[in-house]
């Protein structure tokens, strides 16, 4: 299990997460900035000045998902997260990665008053080794307390249990964590688990569109980007019966079983994933009444909505736009196509 203890810049996280180990029985510290700190020697200094925090960069989520994950193997028991995360995208990349390993992850925020806040800021000094930060630490930290808040207001105020920790020591801050996580008010994050990949896999997508033929793209709160409704085809299951269930899950849509296969496309295995045969079905048309009825938000999409090809061309990975281009042709002159790799090889 993890405890993510979340918040703004300042508001005592490290603190409090130091403090809940020695509540927590086998509970170890993990914090995300030593991530953070080994970026610079790993990656060119070209793709960090591409940034200006270390959060945008997608090995950064990669590797804090890895790295809680190969320490919970190695010592077991409870990891406590102290690591601000103000963008839900972000959020639910990392949380949907923990997710697929069946790893729970317990979500606090920390809510001191803003007055609180901004004093602890001005007394924040920069570490050792750059003396000459500190104005600069002091000022990242106010930038980002508007997001902050924000995020409160929306979707952080919505997941995370919230302590306010405004008049509280770190070690009454904890003493509340610990309660929270024994008495399950701070209850594991509704995240859908979908289990990484140790082989080729089969899946189906479902094309569907409404009444000016602009096609449904979805974005899952487990994972990154863009993409069509959905997903792994189980063992035993037919692919096109895959396809209703997904998009009866992800969106609370209910299809008929007749899918008419658009594209078989197989995806050749690109490290880290394993690639595998990919079937994508015209589901046909929603009028704006079943439009309506998609289900957001929920523990499958973070948000949904209608694009033509072209506007599909700016979200979707150039892997998934070459097949929903094919797939368009498809059903424009009626019949399917076989695609590896994105490329049609039958005409």
């Amino acid at each position: 299990m993890i405890v993510w203890i979340n918040g703004a810049f300042g508001a005592g996280k490290t603190s409090a997460a130091r403090e809940l180990i020695e509540l927590i029985p086998n509970s170890t510290l993990f914090d995300p900035e030593v991530i953070g700190g080994a970026l610079p020697h790993l990656l060119p200094p070209k793709r960090l000045a591409e940034v200006s925090d270390y959060q945008d960069l997608p090995v950064w989520r990669r590797l804090v998902v890895d790295t809680a994950a190969a320490l919970l193997a190695e010592v077991g028991g409870v990891l406590v997260v102290p690591m601000t995360l103000l963008r839900q995208e972000y959020r639910d990349e990392i949380f949907g990665g923990l997710a697929s390993r069946r790893i729970p992850v317990r979500h606090i925020v920390l809510t001191p008053d803003e007055t609180i806040l901004r004093e602890r800021i001005a007394g924040r000094e920069a570490p050792p080794d750059l003396p000459d930060a500190d104005l600069r630490v002091r000022q990242w930290s106010c930038d980002h307390i508007e997001p902050y808040r924000a995020a409160l207001a929306g979707w952080l105020g919505a997941d995370a249990h919230r302590v306010d920790t405004t008049a509280l020591t770190p070690r009454r801050t904890a003493e509340l964590h610990a309660d929270a996580v024994r008495t399950g008010s701070a209850s594991a994050c509704d995240i859908v688990q979908t289990p990484e990949p140790t082989a080729e896999t089969l899946a189906a997508g479902v094309l569907l569109f409404d009444e000016q033929d602009r096609v449904l793209l979805v974005d899952p709160t487990y994972k990154a980007g863009w993409e069509f409704p959905g997903g792994v085809v189980e063992p035993g299951e037919a692919p096109a019966r895959a396809g209703v269930r997904e998009v009866a899950e992800e969106t609370g849509i209910q299809l008929a079983d007749e899918l008419r296969l658009l594209v078989a496309d197989w995806e050749p295995p690109k490290p880290p994933g394993y690639g595998g045969m990919r079937f994508l079905f015209d589901g046909g048309r929603l009028d704006s009444a079943e439009a309506r009825r998609v289900l957001l938000p929920g523990p499958e999409l973070r948000d949904w909505r209608f694009v033509t090809e072209q506007e599909a061309a700016d979200l979707l990975p150039s892997v998934l736009y070459e097949r929903l281009r094919w797939a368009l042709r498809a059903r424009e002159r009626g019949a399917a196509l076989y695609l590896e790799a994105g490329v049609p090889l039958d005409g």
